[in-house]
C-alpha cells in the first residue's frame, strides 16, 4: 500500500509550528518511528512533504526529507513550491532539482501562503511539473495555522489552473475538507485532477477505540463517501494519512471501512502508481 501524504520534517509554515512532537525527535528516533508506523499500517511506500525552507542549495525544501531516504525504504520526497519567488535563477535551480527521481511531486500550501494557485509565480512551477512529469499537490481546506487565510485554500480555485494547464496533473489534498463537494466537483469536471483523503481526522489511536467519537467518525465517513460518489471517479482518489497527525494503522482501517471493497486496490495502491510515475522508475 502507498501513503502519499505524510510528514517527516516540520513544515516550517507561518503559524503552523512543528505539527507534532514526533517531528522534533532526533533523526535516528524519527526513522525508527516512521518505519514502525509503516509496518503497522501495511505501507510499502510513503511520500513525505518537504519544508518551506527554500534556499539556493535547496530550491524545493526537500533536502531534509531526502536525507532520510536511505534509512526509510520506500520513501519519496515531495518538494515545496515558493510563490514568493519570481527570479529566473530560482526556477533554473528547481528545474535541476526535479531531475532527482526521488522527488515524486511538488506541493503548494494554499491558505498558509497567501497566494492563489493561478498566481503567475505558481504557473512557472506547473511548466516544470509538465516537463518532468511530476504532479502538483495543493493543500486545501482547513489549516493548522491562525495566520492562514482560508479564501486561498478553497478547492474550487484548482479548477482555474486545471483548465489553463491541461497537461499538468493536480492533486486536491484533504479532499478540500470541509468543502468536500466543491473538491469532488473539480475532480468530476477535470480529467487532470485527483484528490487525496489525508488528514480528514486528527488525533491519537483513542479516536478509533473510544465510543464517544463514533458519531463524529460516522459523520465524516458519510460526507466523504457522498463526495466520492458525486465525483464518479474512484480511479482519481488517493490514500494519504497526514501522519504523524493520525496513526497510520487506525487511519488506514478507517478509510478502508468507508470505501466500497471494489475501490480498495485503486485507492490504496494503483491510483498512486498511475499518477506518480517515479514510483515505478
Amino acid at each position: 500500500m502507498i501513503d502519499m501524504h505524510v510528514h517527516l520534517v516540520p513544515p516550517n509554515l507561518p503559524g503552523s509550528g512543528p505539527l507534532s512532537t514526533t517531528l522534533e525527535l532526533p533523526v535516528v528516533e524519527r526513522v525508527k518511528v516512521i518505519r514502525r508506523e509503516m509496518k503497522s499500517g501495511g505501507m510499502s511506500t510513503v511520500l513525505a512533504m518537504g519544508a518551506y525552507s527554500i534556499s539556493a542549495q535547496d530550491p524545493l525544501g526537500a533536502a531534509s526529507t531526502l536525507e532520510l531516504i536511505e534509512s526509510v525504504p520506500g520513501l519519496f520526497a515531495i518538494g515545496v513550491m515558493d510563490p514568493t519567488r519570481d527570479d529566473r535563477e530560482h526556477f533554473r535551480r528547481v528545474d535541476a532539482a526535479l531531475a532527482d527521481q526521488r522527488i515524486a511531486a511538488m506541493k503548494g500550501y494554499l491558505g498558509y501562503l497567501h497566494y492563489e494557485p493561478s498566481h503567475a509565480n505558481y504557473r512557472r512551477y506547473y511548466e516544470l511539473a509538465e516537463k518532468h512529469s511530476v504532479p502538483v499537490i495543493f493543500h486545501t481546506g482547513d489549516t493548522y495555522s491562525r495566520l492562514a487565510k482560508l479564501k486561498y485554500a478553497q478547492p474550487l480555485l484548482i479548477d482555474d489552473v486545471a483548465v489553463d494547464h491541461p497537461r499538468c496533473r493536480f492533486v486536491i489534498a484533504h479532499l478540500g475538507n470541509p468543502w468536500m463537494l466543491d473538491a469532488a466537483e473539480v475532480v468530476y469536471k477535470n480529467d487532470n485532477v485527483w484528490a487525496d483523503l489525508s488528514g480528514l481526522i486528527v488525533g491519537d489511536k483513542s479516536l478509533f477505540s473510544d465510543d464517544e467519537w463514533d458519531d463524529a467518525l460516522s459523520d465524516i465517513a458519510s460526507r466523504v463517501l457522498h463526495a466520492l460518489h458525486y465525483a464518479e471517479k474512484p480511479d482519481r482518489i488517493l490514500y494519504g494519512s497526514d501522519w504523524p497527525l493520525i496513526p497510520m494503522k487506525g487511519y488506514q482501517r478507517f478509510v478502508a471501512d468507508l470505501l466500497p471493497d471494489a475501490w480498495h486496490e485503486g485507492v490504496f495502491d494503483a491510483n498512486a502508481r498511475n499518477l506518480f510515475s517515479r514510483l515505478s522508475s
